[in-house]
């Protein structure tokens, strides 16, 4: 873990809410942008936060984990294939006035489009296009917004 990223992680760890935790990666510029009225419970800064972007009214629930790269690359560069595998690394960017529920995991290059809710428990490999809700990952509700 790089110094800066220890540093603000442990910065977040001493913020008691999470809208001032918003506040803190806006002030510091850790992500790649993060709007008004945002509110997030993670306190580790993720690796690579620089491809993470948050619109306006995003708030992020407990336990949600951004994953903007693998290292699948290492263990298959040590299998004799005919070319040597790159590290996977993307964006995620979500848009304006999503919720994120608990224990969510979002993969690498993934949009979320505005009005979004995704349930507790998610698992998101696929961009959502329309606005709506995802529930655990297996099924889209439509919102009334």
């Amino acid at each position: 873990m790089e110094w800066k990223r220890l540093y603000h992680t442990a910065r977040m760890m001493l913020i008691p809410s999470a809208i001032c935790r918003a506040d803190y990666l806006k002030r510091h510029h850790i992500l790649k942008n993060i709007g008004d009225n945002c509110m997030v419970m993670f306190r580790k800064i993720p690796l690579y936060p620089k491809l993470i972007s948050f619109g306006n009214n995003v708030w992020i629930a407990s336990n949600v984990t951004f994953i903007t790269h693998d290292v699948i690359h290492y263990m298959l560069n040590n299998i004799p294939l005919a070319r040597e595998i790159d590290e996977n690394i993307g964006c995620i960017e979500i848009e304006d006035n999503v919720f994120v529920g608990a224990n969510t995991i979002i993969m690498p290059n993934i949009k979320i489009c505005a009005n979004t809710i995704i349930g507790a428990g998610s698992i998101i490999n696929k961009d959502i296009t329309s606005g709506g809700g995802i529930c655990g990952g297996a099924c889209q509700i439509r919102m009334f917004i």
